[in-house]
């Protein structure tokens, strides 16, 4: 087997009970899928049609032959290329067949269809008995029990046959659903099934030994029983997609298979689609092995999923080694490229345009474990962290001027891809290439994360130096009008605070709030750190002269205007530092105010780090709970495969496409089916990905949890 996957202000705000509360549950465990590719002996091939349990083995068919799986390895019996599906018997033997012949597994005696039905296809085959063998073809059914025996009722493709508790067979056609009793057939269509069922059924199971039918249609999947208590699963019950071709029943739900993915159903539902989860959308079958393990039989090969007990911290350990092991250039954290899509090994990092911020977000996830737990290993990572943004601004030779990235000046580095221009200069010293035009991205992230580090981490010596770097960087930008300059001694494209632009331009409508809180939060990092009162004054002026406090109220823009997922993180950094050094600020009534407009604005996307921010600085629960199920969702699979879902039935389309033209659900799509997202990408985005061609770093997920954990809204305190 080839595994893909190895395996958040107490200080601030303690006095609050809502916050005290929230923490004393104990770290809880949940289940975790995990998705394993389960490789097949070479003779076998990839087209895997069934999986049986027989034996005290798992038996898989492929086209090639028939192949068992025990005590972790393969037994091979390969026999054939052209098999196209199989069956075992009541003492569970193997009977495989090909387009128009059937025989036993080892066996060269070979039963051919009649010459009635030699232009017929077998598609389906059952074992009532031992001595009577059902086959369905794409043209009716036959018996065999020693010889050959069409029923002529059935005239229409048959895709399967099962028995009740009651050994009435009841058969899955073309033209309708059949059921044998007393030895007469009724098509069930003509009497009593309903209309919206089209006559047209996929598949058959049963389940509480018989008592249960089990029947798929074109848009539902359904249950007979023979108590009465019927039911029906459609769209509107959250049926993800159809026609169902498997029914499965396994310990605690339903399993289903379709064209597009594997669908389980227990308390709520779970959709399996894409290279996350199957080698291959199509599903041909589906063995449960115990109660938390499944294997899905694909056109190219198997995966098996499985529920692996496990709890956040723990979660977070896993996604924090892969981030160490994959996603550290120099001590910049950000995704991977991977050279053959899907594969780890092929891992390479390159520079990318904001290797700042999201280098920030890492330190801010590190900071937070740091305040929660006092580990060694936490301190050394934001240490080291802590000094890469440090790098970011000494190799520019600008005093306050951190680069978007740096790179060594042997290493090769790539050219932006942004429509605005950016270009890579020399350090001073000659041993760095660092990357210009510098965005609000990055100073938003330096300085939100910079106080972190200085509360929660830093020795004296290192606060001293995060001191530092707070005040150079203000420093540049006051002394600038509220720009930040290029090497060319020009603003930057998106390096913009002038009241001017803001206040004045049309060019800056969209940014008008939320840069002007932007600026007040940094104002107020650096007057808290450096007691500068350069900054004090220029804080001052900007909210009495220019009207800045009252704009940050609005600092989140929202529907009908454009919807920018990007500028959130550009948004709620802010506010952190802004609320926790201003609780004397006369003005932060209305920086609550701004906090409770975003939150409102951004709360139905369940993106948790916003639950989280907005727990802690408003202190009150936030949706906390559905922080809890987001990173309980999210996946250990950190490749950023492509997800499709548009074609689903379960969610909703808007007719409102999203702010890149792209087609978006009315709610988000469940993480575990959808991109591996970052706080800065659409969650209602029905198709994205980028066909694992990138692994992200996971500092999301380790971001939201740690800072739960810090202010003790989340149980492990």
């Amino acid at each position: 087997m080839n595994t893909w996957v190895s395996f958040l202000l107490l200080a601030v705000f303690s006095s609050s009970p809502l916050v005290r509360v929230l923490g004393q549950t104990g770290e809880r465990k949940f289940l975790q899928d995990i998705k394993t590719e389960i490789t097949l002996p070479p003779q076998a091939g990839n087209n895997v049609l069934k999986l049986f349990s027989a034996l005290q083995s798992v038996v898989a068919v492929t086209s090639n032959g028939v192949f068992r799986f025990r005590n972790g390895s393969w037994t091979e019996n390969p026999n054939g290329s052209d098999w196209q599906t199989a069956t075992v018997d009541k003492q569970g033997k193997v009977w495989l067949a090909t387009v128009n012949s059937i025989q036993q597994e080892n066996s060269e005696h070979k039963l051919i269809l009649p010459e009635t039905s030699k232009n017929d296809t077998i598609l389906s085959l059952f074992w009532e008995d031992a001595k009577t063998l059902h086959v369905g073809t794409t043209r009716g059914l036959l018996i065999w029990d020693g010889k050959w025996n069409p029923q002529p009722e059935i005239k229409a493709r048959v895709n399967a046959v099962v028995s009740d508790a009651q050994k009435q067979l009841w058969v899955a056609t073309s033209d309708g659903l059949w059921r044998r009793s007393s030895g007469k057939w009724v098509n069930m269509d003509e009497t009593m099934m309903d209309r919206g069922n089209g006559r047209n059924y996929f598949t058959l199971s049963q389940q509480k030994e018989g008592a249960e039918i089990l029947l798929s249609t074109p848009y539902s999947v359904g249950c007979i029983s023979e108590t009465g208590n019927n039911w029906v699963l459609r769209a509107s019950d959250g049926l993800p997609y159809g026609p169902v071709k498997v029914i499965r029943t396994a310990d605690g739900g339903l399993w289903f298979g379709t064209d597009k993915g594997a669908i389980k159903k227990d308390s709520d539902w779970h959709y399996y689609n894409g290279k996350r989860w199957l080698p291959d959308n199509q599903v041909n079958d589906i063995l449960p092995i115990d109660s938390y393990t499944v294997w899905i039989a694909t056109r190219q090969g198997i995966s098996q999923i499985k529920q692996v007990e496990m709890t956040l911290e723990q979660k977070a350990d896993s996604l924090g080694k892969v981030a160490e092991l994959r996603h550290n250039r120099r001590g910049l954290i950000n995704y991977s490229w991977l050279k053959v899509p899907g594969d780890l090994s092929s891992s390479r990092m390159e520079n990318e345009d904001n290797d700042g911020l999201w280098t920030a977000c890492y330190l801010a996830a590190q900071c937070f474990r740091y305040g929660a737990t006092q580990s060694s290993e936490a301190k050394e990572l934001a240490v080291r962290t802590f000094e890469a943004l440090e790098r970011l601004e000494t190799v520019t030779g600008i005093s306050g001027y951190p680069a978007r990235s740096y790179a060594l000046a042997t290493d090769s580095v790539k050219q932006s891809r942004s429509p605005h221009p950016k270009f890579w200069h020399p350090s001073p010293d000659g041993k760095w290439l660092w990357l210009d035009d510098t965005s609000s991205d990055e100073i938003a992230g330096h300085i939100f994360t910079l106080g972190l580090f200085h509360d929660l981490v830093a020795d004296e010596g290192q606060k001293e130096r995060a001191k530092s770097l707070v005040e150079r960087i203000m420093t540049h930008i006051v002394d600038n009008d509220f720009h930040m300059i290029d090497f060319d001694g020009k603003p930057t494209r998106w390096g913009i605070w002038n009241p001017d632009s803001l206040n004045h331009s049309k060019n800056w409508m969209f940014e008008r709030g939320l840069n002007s809180l932007q600026i007040l939060s940094n104002l107020k990092t650096a007057i808290h750190l450096t007691g500068n009162p350069k900054f004090e004054k220029a804080y001052r002026d900007l909210i009495e002269k220019h009207g800045y406090a009252q704009n940050a109220v609005q600092a989140k823009v929202m529907s009908p205007f454009e919807n920018s997922y990007s500028d959130d993180i550009l948004n709620f950094f802010p506010y952190y530092n802004l609320l926790r050094y201003g609780k004397n600020d006369p003005n932060l009534p209305l920086y609550v105010q701004s906090l409770e407009r975003s939150w409102k604005a951004v709360r139905s996307d369940r993106m948790p780090v916003w639950n989280v921010m907005a727990s802690a600085m408003l202190e009150k629960d936030c949706d906390m709970q559905v922080v809890r199920e987001e990173l309980e969702q999210y996946p250990l699979d950190l490749i950023n495969w492509s997800m499709e879902n548009s074609h689903r039935w379960d969610l909703q389309r808007d007719m409102l496409a999203g702010r890149f033209d792209e087609n978006q659900a009315v709610n988000p799509v469940p993480t575990a089916e959808s991109n591996v997202w970052r706080w800065n990408n659409n969650p209602r985005q029905l198709d994205s990905g980028s066909g694992g061609a990138r692994e992200e770093d996971g500092s999301y997920f380790l971001f939201a949890y740690w800072m739960a954990r810090y202010h003790w809204l989340l149980a492990g305190n």
